[in-house]
């Protein structure tokens, strides 16, 4: 069975950092395009960062500079290191995986994982 499972979510005040993972249980994940989403209440969920299966990396404008995305195959897990972080950056985030596709939209990834919270206050 696949999982998705991030950790690493928590409070932390601006201009704070968190790092955040995910674990995954998929055959094969190191051909897999891994990525970050978010997703803040009343809006469209939205792309952080993805990390292709040849390490190649794109992020979203608004966090480039501040937010590094990275994989470890062979422990199939998914990191995010956040820092300098602001108010903006609260959401739901949630980790993605998918076979044939690499983008910062969220249609098309086969697997997600729960979702874990992050909340940034002033």
């Amino acid at each position: 069975q696949v999982r998705l499972v991030e950790s690493g979510g928590g409070s932390v005040q601006a201009g704070g950092s968190l790092r955040l993972s995910c674990a995954a249980s998929i055959y094969g994940y190191s051909s897999y395009c891994v990525a970050w989403f978010r997703q803040a209440p009343g809006k469209e969920r939205e792309g952080v960062a993805t990390i292709n299966r040849d390490g190649s990396t794109t992020y979203a404008d608004s966090v480039k500079g501040r937010f590094t995305i990275s994989r470890v195959n062979a422990e199939k897990t998914l990191f995010l290191q956040m820092n300098t972080m602001k108010p903006e950056d609260t959401a739901m985030y949630y980790c993605a995986a998918a076979l044939n596709l690499c983008w910062l939209r969220p249609d098309g990834y086969n697997y997600w994982g729960q979702g874990t919270q992050v909340t940034v206050s002033l």
